[in-house]
């Protein structure tokens, strides 16, 4: 079983070319980066040839390195990836040369010419190949089952089957329109989230990542759990910048992930709390990752609207892990660093503080309402003049050609999986399979919002298995989504930060945890182990989603005495959650008060004050029983000394 599925979601691997041709490469991938500086700041150019024109750009770069499975040579290109890289280039000279076409061309107005069929079905073709290279088999298969499906639906009874979709009718909408391979998700990609890749990437080039992990320990690292808790705040300060779970557990766990071996944390327990400290990062502000600026562009609210509504979740899931790392550490009796191991916060500032000057240029030019794309630019801008003032981290024009290279490579993976996203997109839109699904899903929950609720975070972390938080979040979007906003009449920015909350957590749910398996990588501990470590520890993650339907509050907090009595619920929860979890609060929790407070905090998440009272009631109790049990073993051991 484990063999299928290894198979199923493993991907090429990055190849490292030597030479000219290495050269080579880098050039033409800084030279992709300043066009899509040049396009979203200067330029005037069509959103739609835009987009097609980033694809078909990012294609050729993309076979030319990334191998076709693990086996491949690492430094050498093989014949049949220049040929591939050879057509991919001839597409986009075929897209650069018609953007003026692609703009003003109305679909199936005009039959498809031989030579626009021809370039359709090869970037349709080059993107499944890229897919399975940057993301796994499963997703491309995925998208071949929906291509499969808009073609021969047509031939299924009852209500799947749709009307009959030719395949110059499929490409024409997939290719040259905003519905498909060119739609949001790679529109998004080649935008908002290439120009916050790049600024995390100079970030880190400048310094920051040295500088934040410090901080971290300054901060945490003499309490109980300390390396545990450094992962935590570093993973989520690195976290807001790069938004990937997976870039986050090379980044930083490459450090955390030893320094907590070294004091005594298991290689499970090591990875577990980078996995899902670095999982968290996708959710907090102010960057967020792709799958946010998707939200914005498919939704119609506005970035800095979802940020604002993200901040106490956020806070609250890293409140979570931080209590039960400190849980489980003093359950573990794992000490925090010591000594000279701790870094002087005042000295890590004083050395460092012009990486808080970028930061606070990103968050202030938010909230002055200046577009995402604009917010990443003047951010951009300031890491490179804070560099200036870090004799040894200065950008010059070495780093700024390695930052402009490095950007570009980086957004590959992500790019694949996006232009996949769109080709599901775009069969869903002509198929109308989203109300279809929204029909099914309604008749399996009813009238039963909990169990459609509950539907919805299972498909969408299936969905997101072994793949992109973008490209579930997608998926879930688009399927999912109508079905919880015209059915259930849940507000729009509710339900699709539930469905963006799960896409995210299916970075580290098993079998296939994609952040868990990066982890593995640097600990040598099995990935699944990892993963189940993992959702342990952010078990409050699992429940957030059902507080933004039933306590709504949360998302946009008001001084009125119902926003604080479903806060006072939702933080109560949650601590209740982490306990019961855990199992341990001064001291080991016996079975049954466990199972109460783990129980009455699951409770405190429902919208019925009955219930959650209930629930408040339970876990006290739980509590209460703990501690009595606690103080008479305390008097045992006593009367035991004296005699």
């Amino acid at each position: 079983m484990m063999a299928i599925l290894n198979s199923l979601f493993a991907v090429g691997g990055r190849r490292r070319l030597e030479g000219p041709v290495d050269v080579a490469v880098k050039v033409y991938a800084a030279g992709v980066a300043l066009w899509v500086l040049y396009e979203t700041t200067v330029a005037r150019v069509d959103a739609l040839a835009a987009t097609a024109v980033f694809l078909a750009l990012v294609l050729p770069l993309s076979f030319l390195l990334v191998r076709g499975s693990q086996r491949a040579n690492e430094t050498r290109v093989p014949w049949y990836d220049w040929v591939l890289a050879a057509i991919a280039a001839a597409t986009a000279i075929y897209f650069v040369a018609s953007i003026e076409m692609i703009a003003t061309r109305i679909s199936l107005f005009f039959p498809l010419t031989t030579v626009q069929t021809i370039a359709a079905l090869s970037i349709v073709l080059l993107t499944l190949e890229i897919t399975r290279r940057t993301v796994g088999t499963f997703l491309m298969l995925l998208v071949v089952a929906f291509t499969a499906y808009n073609l021969f639906g047509h031939l299924l009874d009852g209500p799947l089957s749709h009307g009959t979709i030719s395949l110059n009718h499929f490409l024409d909408i997939n290719v040259f329109t905003g519905d498909g391979l060119f739609g949001v998700p790679v529109r998004v990609a080649a935008t908002y989230v290439f120009l916050f890749v790049m600024f995390g990437t100079f970030l880190e080039l400048a310094g920051g990542g040295e500088f934040f992990f410090r901080i971290s320990a300054a901060l945490a690292g003499r309490s109980h759990g300390g390396p545990a808790k450094i992962a935590v705040i570093s993973s989520a300060l690195f976290g807001t910048m790069s938004g990937s779970p997976t870039s986050d557990v090379v980044t930083t766990g490459s450090i955390t992930i030893p320094m907590m071996q070294r004091m005594r944390y298991s290689p499970v327990l090591a990875s577990a709390v980078e996995v899902a400290a670095s999982t968290g990062g996708s959710i907090l502000p102010p960057v967020m990752g792709s799958a946010a600026f998707i939200m914005a562009e498919y939704t119609g609210i506005s970035y800095i609207t979802i940020v604002i509504a993200s901040i106490l979740p956020a806070l609250l899931y890293y409140a979570c892990i931080m209590l039960q790392v400190h849980l489980r550490s003093e359950r573990l009796s794992l000490a925090g660093l010591e000594g000279e191991e701790v870094p002087s916060a005042w000295r890590s500032l004083a050395e460092g503080w012009p990486y808080l000057v970028p930061l606070a240029v990103l968050v202030v030019a938010l909230i002055q309402g200046y577009s995402p794309t604009m917010v990443a630019v003047i951010a951009l801008a300031s890491v490179v003049v804070a560099s200036w003032f870090r004799p040894g981290y200065r950008i010059g024009p070495r780093r700024l050609f390695t930052g402009l290279s490095a950007t570009t490579i980086r957004m590959l993976g992500v790019t694949g999986a996006c232009a996949a996203a769109g080709l599901v997109i775009g069969g869903i839109t002509m198929t109308g399979l989203a109300m279809k699904f929204s029909y099914i899903t309604f008749a399996l929950a009813g009238d039963n919002m909990v169990v459609a609720l509950v539907l919805s975070a299972m498909v969408t972390i299936l969905l997101g298995l072994g793949m992109p938080t973008p490209s579930a979040y997608v998926l879930a979007a688009v399927l999912i989504g109508p079905t919880l906003v015209n059915e259930f009449h849940i507000p729009l920015l509710n339900a699709h930060l539930f469905l963006m909350y799960f896409a995210v957590l299916s970075a580290m749910t098993p079998p296939v945890a994609v952040a868990a398996y990066a982890a593995a990588a640097i600990s040598n501990a099995n990935p699944i182990s990892i993963s189940l470590q993992a959702c342990r520890l952010s078990i409050a993650a699992f429940a957030l989603p059902f507080a933004f339907i039933f306590a709504p509050s949360i998302l946009t907090p008001q001084l009125d005495p119902n926003t604080l009595v479903q806060l006072a619920t939702v933080c109560a929860g949650t601590l209740f959650l982490a306990i019961g979890t855990e199992g341990f609060w001064r001291e080991r929790i016996a079975t049954l008060p466990r199972l109460a407070v783990f129980l009455g905090g699951a409770m405190l998440f429902t919208p019925s004050y009955i219930v959650s009272g209930l629930g408040l009631v339970l876990a006290l109790a739980g509590l209460f029983l703990s501690e009595r049990r606690r103080k008479s073993h305390g008097r045992v051991a006593a009367e035991g000394r004296q005699a």
